[in-house]
């Protein structure tokens, strides 16, 4: 399904519960104790627009100076082409660079088919000779790996990137973007999400689709069938107090109040839920227009998160990264010290 322009291209409870939430127009200073464990970033949602990719991470080196690791939540690039992953490496190459990233793959990945040429879009003829294989092997090249699941660490905090590994309009001509995990990815999954609850430790999970009734937009009729196995994943995540799912794709606003949701999972036997988190964007910003669509949020848009891990907490700070300017924080609580 398509949402936008190329180039602009379940039952649960939601709840911020007890959670520490202010403003932020300076940069936060955390509150409560415990020793800093680490700091890392997110972005998501670059689709090409690599000055605002520049300025993020210039951003980050300067107000984050020490951060362990970059996330990107998916939207790599605006098509999926080797020549646009190839503009977004050479981005990195001129700095600053991350230390460590961990990249999702997005839905933009996958719409070489629906151009003839770079120049020439071609819907009509989808998928215009292009492979679904051709589509992952582009990424695996870019991301350096074999697989769209991946673990990697920051600063000791694991990191695992989900992403989907079929492109749906190849095997069901009714479908486009929706996201299929397969029964290995799942089974990776429970048994990290299992170890990492062993070893008293944090999950960040990255992910570039939304799970429904979750961040701003999943209540949108344009995000609600995101995934093919909505429940069973949700009921993985949901055992875990300590869980922290990043998504980005709807390119919502930052300044909304769902930013960040407690997901409750009936049935989990985890009645504090796990919590889920907004990731804004680096290309374009989206609100809600009343209507079950959405309206382009006015003005210069550039939006990304900084994440503090302490021993018995996690801040989650929203950034104004086109103004340079913090717009909110929150501080979660740890079930279990780090």
């Amino acid at each position: 399904m398509e949402r936008r322009s190329l180039l602009s291209a379940t039952a649960g409870a939601l709840a911020l519960g007890g959670l520490a939430q202010a403003p932020a127009e300076a940069a936060p200073a955390a509150v409560g104790g415990g020793r800093l464990v680490t700091s890392f970033n997110v972005l998501s949602d670059i689709q090409g627009d690599l000055a605002d990719f520049t300025q993020a991470l210039q951003d980050i080196k300067a107000v984050n100076p020490h951060s362990s690791g970059l996330a990107v939540a998916g939207d790599i690039t605006p098509r999926g082409y080797d020549a646009e992953y190839a503009d977004v490496r050479q981005a990195l190459d001129r700095g600053p660079k991350p230390r460590e990233i961990a990249w999702a793959i997005g839905n933009h990945e996958f719409y070489v088919p629906k151009w003839a040429d770079p120049d020439t879009l071609a819907q009509d003829t989808w998928p215009n000779g292009t492979t679904e294989d051709s589509l992952f092997r582009s990424f695996y090249r870019f991301a350096k790996r074999s697989r769209t699941f991946a673990e990697t660490t920051f600063g000791g905090i694991p990191v695992l990137t989900l992403g989907t590994e079929r492109y749906m309009k190849y095997h069901d001509s009714s479908l486009w973007d929706e996201v299929w995990l397969s029964e290995a990815q799942f089974r990776w999954l429970e048994d990290r999400l299992r170890y990492w609850a062993r070893h008293r430790k944090p999950v960040m999970v990255i992910s570039h689709h939304p799970l429904p009734d979750t961040v701003s937009g999943t209540r949108n009729k344009l995000y609600r069938s995101d995934y093919l196995q909505p429940d069973r994943l949700l009921g993985l995540l949901g055992r875990h107090r300590d869980v922290f799912l990043f998504t980005g794709h709807t390119h919502w606003d930052l300044t909304l109040s769902d930013w960040y949701v407690r997901r409750v999972v009936p049935g989990t036997a985890n009645l504090d839920g796990f919590s889920v988190v907004n990731t804004g964007a680096v290309q374009t910003g989206y609100a809600d227009n009343g209507q079950g669509g959405e309206d382009t949020v006015p003005g210069r848009f550039n939006q990304g998160l900084q994440v503090d891990v302490y021993r018995d907490r996690v801040v989650i700070k929203a950034r104004d990264i086109a103004n340079g300017t913090w717009l909110k924080q929150l501080s979660v609580p740890l079930a279990t010290r780090i």
